[in-house]
């Protein structure tokens, strides 16, 4: 199953003539779950501000400010210095790198069997580069992980493959695994597309893609009727990783069931069960019961 998703390249071709692996510009462009994830934080900022001033205008101290709503006092401060919302200036080299001028002149010393990363760091510096050596360091460490590079044994020039260049990230089965249990409301039209190649490369692709974006919207929707029916189509899959989790989920039914079901989930007590574990670990050997029970009562 994974040799099919690993053949392919890119968010945009599935398959294409060049076999040879793909190299990603970087840092790439922000993910859209980090969109997400930002302009959630933007709000938060915005409401935060907001109750700021609606309690500095009943007459409550920075302190009390801070305590109530559970920031940093500087934090107050600062958002007391504008009643407007100040957004967040970005910085205007974002998402950009140094060493993507460099990038097809690296990969074409790299394919010429040049894999020393201090003489490659030379060159580019030569020519104009103001980057570290670090950034080089981690881009060739990259090249040195992709399948058919062989360190050197006794000879000065390394076996590598040639590798090519690409704007995309290549479409790795972790990421096509987030791309398929990604919410409908999130996947650009460009990835549903990629999907639906997706599905039409392989017939199992087809069904495992199907089966799990079912299961993904039985869980968020809580839809428990639809339960046995998706049992019985994974447990009749031509894919046994399904038919194996099918049979596993049935070995537990009543608590899949209640999970699919009840609102209600003993998430957050396993996550206070692993925090408090994580500060026992921290206090062994440096602490009496005495000390380590403050600091447990002082972290709630």
């Amino acid at each position: 199953m994974h040799l099919e998703v690993e053949t392919a390249h890119n968010l945009s071709l599935i398959a294409e003539a060049n076999k040879s692996p793909v190299v990603p510009r970087f840092p790439q462009n922000t993910s859209l779950k980090r969109k997400v994830q930002s302009a959630k934080a933007r709000d938060r900022r915005r409401e935060i501000h907001e109750q700021v001033w609606n309690l500095r205008s009943i007459g409550l101290s920075v302190q009390a400010i801070a305590q109530s709503l559970g920031v940093a006092k500087n934090t107050v401060s600062n958002y007391l210095r504008s009643s407007n919302f100040t957004e967040r200036r970005q910085r205007s080299d974002y998402g950009l790198s140094l060493l993507n001028p460099y990038h097809d002149y690296l990969l074409s010393r790299w394919n010429s069997g040049h894999c020393n990363t201090q003489k490659l760091f030379e060159e580019i510096r030569a020519c104009g580069y103001i980057g570290t050596y670090a950034t080089v360091s981690r881009f060739t460490r990259y090249l040195k992980t992709l399948p058919g590079f062989k360190p050197a044994k006794g000879s000065r020039k390394n076996v590598s493959p040639r590798v090519s260049s690409s704007s995309y990230r290549p479409l790795t089965p972790s990421r096509v695994t987030a791309l398929v249990l990604r919410r409908p409301e999130l996947t650009q039209p460009n990835e549903r597309k990629v999907i639906a190649q997706l599905q039409t490369a392989h017939s199992d692709l087809k069904s495992v893609i199907e089966l799990a974006q079912q299961f993904a919207s039985l869980l968020r929707q809580r839809l428990s009727q639809q339960l046995d029916a998706w049992l019985n189509k994974a447990k009749n899959s031509s894919v046994s990783l399904l038919r194996r989790f099918a049979v596993g989920l049935e070995s537990d039914y009543d608590a899949v069931k209640a999970g699919v079901t009840m609102p209600v989930s003993n998430g957050p007590v396993e996550g206070h069960i692993n925090r408090l574990k994580m500060l026992k670990r921290q206090m062994y050997g440096r602490a009496k019961i005495d000390l380590l029970e403050r600091r447990f009562l002082l972290a709630n």
